[in-house]
């Protein structure tokens, strides 16, 4: 481009790359309007930026909000309906918060819109939180078995085709999703209840930061530190003491195996995507109570025991996903199981 402009003009937005001609009052050159050129781009990405969050935030309405699948005040669920004229998969969300707090609200829209672009519909579970006396272990699990039977029940209405389900979760929410996988079906088939003949098997379960025990022997001996100390593991078996959870009862003992996803773990049980970024490292000795308990190692125990029973699973630490979108890859996780059940 060339430009002729008055060689006293000092203007801070044109930077000349080319050949002066100076003819005493007029100078011909190539400019290149650098500074001007550098601050729309500038401008023009912090708008793409933000149009794009603006997208990925924006909160899905869902189809059906605070729908009861059980007589608690917390048993109740948000459905998010794809547009289909078939009946379409589902994925069921199950958030975290150690058990104690957290909330169906938390779905990323994202996690919605990759769902709906496939033409998967979602669901968002609420669940009883523990107290450390009349809602412990197994209640929250049990809970949110409740709600899959009841999202299956709903079928025919809700256009959902009830052999294509999928969980997915983080922390506690990947923990209640691993036990929903791998546990024997809960599903009641000579039972009154319409809800409670449904199964609660499913095809695939997604996980972020997810603990497949949930046993304060095994979380000590497998992660270290002082992961096992973390208050939820007291307040979901009820316990007291540092020594009765170390030391159980039988009792005890078995609830802990009751309620840790892996001891259920068998060769029929459906594959898993694992995504944890934690650090991976020894937890040191001054570590706080529950310090690292969405620690690796988790991740790591499950994908040798998955392993060893020849169930397909994919362990991804964010450190060294190199460029990767673990989030997108586990929506493609849950498609390509969909398509593996038609």
């Amino acid at each position: 481009m060339i430009f002729v402009v008055n060689k006293r003009t000092n203007s801070s937005m044109a930077t000349y790359t080319g050949t002066l001609f100076d003819n005493g009052s007029i100078l011909i050159g190539r400019w290149v309007m650098v500074t001007c050129a550098r601050r729309l781009l500038v401008s023009w990405m912090v708008l793409g930026l933000l149009v794009n969050l603006a997208v990925a935030q924006e909160k899905p309405t869902p189809t059906f909000a605070n729908v009861a699948y059980g007589p608690a005040e917390r048993n109740v669920l948000d459905f998010y309906q794809a547009e289909s004229q078939r009946p379409t998969p589902l994925v069921i969300y199950i958030h975290g918060g150690g058990f104690v707090g957290g909330d169906k609200t938390s779905i990323r829209p994202r996690m919605v819109r990759m769902a709906h672009e496939a033409g998967i519909s979602v669901a968002a579970l609420n669940y009883r939180f523990v107290d450390g006396a009349d809602v412990k272990f197994p209640k929250p699990q049990l809970d949110c078995a409740r709600a899959l039977q009841f999202l299956r029940s709903q079928a025919d209405k809700w256009n959902i085709d009830p052999r294509r389900v999928a969980c997915y979760g983080g922390s506690a929410g990947a923990g209640i999703s691993m036990w929903l996988a791998f546990h024997e079906d809960l599903a009641q088939p000579d039972s009154d209840d319409a809800i409670a003949r449904q199964s609660t098997r499913i095809v695939a379960v997604g996980t972020m930061g997810g603990q497949g025990t949930y046993d304060p022997i095994k979380i000590k001996e497998l992660i270290g530190g002082r992961a096992w100390e973390h208050p939820s593991i007291f307040k979901i078996y009820a316990v007291k003491s540092a020594e009765e959870a170390l030391h159980p009862s039988k009792e005890l003992q078995e609830l802990y195996d009751e309620s840790s996803a892996i001891t259920h773990l068998t060769a029929d049980d459906p594959p898993l995507y694992m995504i944890y970024s934690e650090p991976d490292i020894v937890p040191p000795a001054d570590s706080r109570p529950g310090q690292f308990i969405h620690h690796p190692n988790f991740g790591k125990q499950l994908k040798r025991e998955m392993d060893k029973l020849g169930i397909e699973n994919t362990y991804i630490h964010t450190d060294n996903a190199n460029g990767r979108d673990p989030e997108a890859e586990m929506m493609q996780f849950f498609e390509r199981r969909f398509e593996a059940v038609r």
